[in-house]
This record gives structure tokens, C-alpha cells and sequence, in this order.
């Protein structure tokens, strides 16, 4: 297991933090003249969800977690259960608990893949994260229609997405319209 110097905790990172693998959410390294230069950091458990303060001294190391990262795909969801299965072996179901997938719950449709983060524990493997690809192409369900000469104005509308989520998209989108849509941000990116 790598150990990270203060200075390499930085964003992005996983680390072993309270038992727990934890991203690092935020990271700022101060040097002050008078004290020993610190990182500041904000971590955010893969495990519960709960959030750290947490400040790294020069003489201090975190446990780098071992991450691996696998391909996974997005079978259905049934009363708040979320099926995935290997995208190779399609018997290997698993259902994900919807924490793991975040915001991210809102863009899932039938055999899309996406990342799942694997944490080994001692040996046992548990999926910590399930990562969806940053845009996903949608079709456009229902959207009200546009509104002769309000398109100049930069307004936009709520359309209805394939999987039945709502988001806002510039006025001349239309339903039967395939768009891009980012899914870290949920905002519409551009028509596919």
C-alpha cells in the first residue's frame, strides 16, 4: 500500500482515512513563516458518505486506498433497487445501493456502462462508487412547445427525458430530439 505525503493528498486522491476509504474532496497546502507548512483538506467517506475536516502536517502520511476500477453495466431498477451486472459474464448480477450511485441516479438507463470504483478490505471486495461516463445521450420525451421569438432571449425550458427526468434545455430542443446531457452537472451540453 503506497503512503502519500502531506503534499500529495490533493483532489481526486482516495485515501485511508478513520478505517475508511476516502476521497478528497478539496486539498489546500499553506506554508505560514511562522509554522510548519499543512494541508487543509475536506474528505468525503466512500463508505458512509460522511464528510471530514481533515488536517495533514509535513511530517504526516495517509494510507493510499487501493482502488480498481471496473466496468459495469446498468440493467434496470425495481422499488429503489439498482441492477448491474459484469458487461461480460451478464449472470453476474449484483444490485448497487442508490448512495453509491449519487446524483448520478437520475441519468441511468437500460445497458448503459459506468465505472465502479472496487475497494479491497482485507481481501473483501466491496464497490464503493459507481461512476456514470460524463455525457450520456437522451432522447427527448415530452417538451413543451417553443415559443415563437423567444428564442433570441437565451430562455430555455424543462423537457422530459427518456428515463423520465426533467432538465432545462435551450427553447428550440423539441420532443424526439437527442441530446447530450452532462451528467456530473445534469445541465444539457448540445444535440447529438
Amino acid at each position: 500500500m503506497a503512503l502519500l505525503e502531506y503534499n500529495e493528498i490533493k483532489q481526486g486522491k482516495v485515501i485511508i482515512y478513520e478505517n475508511e476509504p476516502c476521497e478528497v474532496m478539496e486539498s489546500h497546502v499553506a506554508r505560514t513563516q511562522q509554522r510548519k507548512p499543512q494541508n487543509q483538506t475536506k474528505l468525503k467517506s466512500l463508505v458512509s458518505g460522511r464528510t471530514y475536516n481533515a488536517t495533514f502536517q509535513g511530517s504526516d502520511m495517509a494510507p493510499e486506498a487501493e482502488i480498481e476500477k471496473r466496468e459495469v453495466k446498468f440493467l434496470y431498477a425495481n422499488r429503489g433497487e439498482y441492477w448491474f451486472s459484469d458487461p461480460n459474464d451478464p449472470k453476474n448480477r449484483f444490485k448497487l445501493d442508490e448512495k453509491l450511485i449519487g446524483d448520478g441516479v437520475k441519468f441511468l438507463k437500460d445497458n448503459i456502462l459506468a465505472t465502479a470504483m472496487v475497494f479491497d478490505d482485507d481481501g473483501e471486495e466491496k464497490i464503493i462508487k459507481v461512476k456514470l461516463p460524463i455525457k450520456l445521450e437522451f432522447t427527448v420525451k415530452e417538451a413543451p412547445p417553443s415559443m415563437r421569438g423567444n428564442t433570441a432571449s437565451g430562455g430555455g425550458k424543462v423537457v422530459v427525458l427518456e428515463n423520465g427526468t426533467n432538465i432545462n434545455t435551450p427553447m428550440f430542443i423539441e420532443a424526439g430530439d437527442k441530446i447530450i446531457v452532462n451528467t456530473d452537472t445534469g445541465e444539457y451540453v448540445e444535440r447529438a
